[in-house]
């Protein structure tokens, strides 16, 4: 999953795609570097200005349909947490609804319902958007994590969002300190035994930026170990800046479990 950020001020790349046109070629890049769909944003995660709906509209529908239009068969989502946004994004061709900020709005999911749309519903830890956790603690994150998406993801089934359709995310740095991201990594087995697909939003955080000591700009190695831990215990997508880096990682760990074969092999053999 490529991040093609509409935002004028996002952590990782401040601003590099706020652009239209420099957005389109983020997203030719990432397709053409192997993504498998792109995740589009219209509201920086952190703190930042205020964007409203009518802005963040502004920033993703009309981008949505122009994508659309250039790559028919590409899947695309939308991260927000506004059913208004929502609605208008599934009218311009959006596929998947990712909902980074829990079912903060629930009327999300009913809009994903509506529209046969994808569901992610991610765990916060009930934080509100674009909050920074503080001195947040759980008896268990793990189980938390566990028990929160998967009501999430229940409501969503009963609400009409096709089962197979519905992912969920442990939510890495969001309503968590950097020990709890950590700790929802280790266990990432617990929550691919619910049988929900599992998305990881691994790339460049700040639980790999604490643990390793790094700049947003030095966190790419720290991020493919930590994806690549991730696919080895069960994960299923992965939200990514670093697209090829991603793929590239990803294609490894898969030939190392047996579910992809080599790309060749002569060593030993020819």
């Amino acid at each position: 999953m490529a991040i093609v950020n509409r935002t004028p001020d996002s952590f990782y790349d401040r601003g590099a795609t706020w652009a239209e046109g420099a957005a389109f070629e983020r997203v030719r890049e990432a397709v053409a570097a192997g993504a498998d769909l792109v995740d589009v944003g219209g509201v920086k995660a952190g703190h930042g200005s205020p964007v409203d709906v009518a802005e963040e509209i502004r920033r993703t529908a009309r981008f949505v349909a122009a994508v659309r239009d250039e790559f028919p068969d590409l899947p695309i989502s939308v991260d927000t947490w506004r059913h208004e946004v929502g609605r208008v994004v599934c009218e311009a061709g959006a596929d998947v609804l990712n909902d980074a900020w829990g079912g903060h709005d629930p009327r999300l999911a009913e809009v994903a319902a509506e529209f046969g749309a994808g569901l992610v519903c991610t765990h916060t830890g009930g934080a509100t958007p674009r909050t920074a956790p503080h001195r947040v603690a759980y008896p268990d994150v793990v189980a938390d994590i566990v028990e929160r998406t998967a009501a999430l993801a229940e409501r969503a089934e009963r609400l009409g969002v096709h089962p197979r359709r519905i992912l969920v995310d442990p939510g890495h740095d969001f309503g968590k300190n950097t020990w709890h991201s950590l700790e929802a990594t280790r266990r990432l087995g617990e929550l691919v035994a619910t049988g929900r697909p599992v998305l990881v939003s691994l790339s460049n955080k700040d639980f790999v930026g604490e643990t390793l000591d790094a700049p947003v700009g030095e966190r790419l190695t720290g991020t493919l170990a930590v994806s690549a831990v991730s696919a080895w215990l069960g994960a299923t997508m992965f939200r990514a800046h670093n697209v090829a880096e991603t793929r590239a990682t990803l294609d490894m760990v898969a030939a190392v479990r047996g579910d992809r074969p080599p790309a060749r092999v002569l060593r030993g053999l020819a």
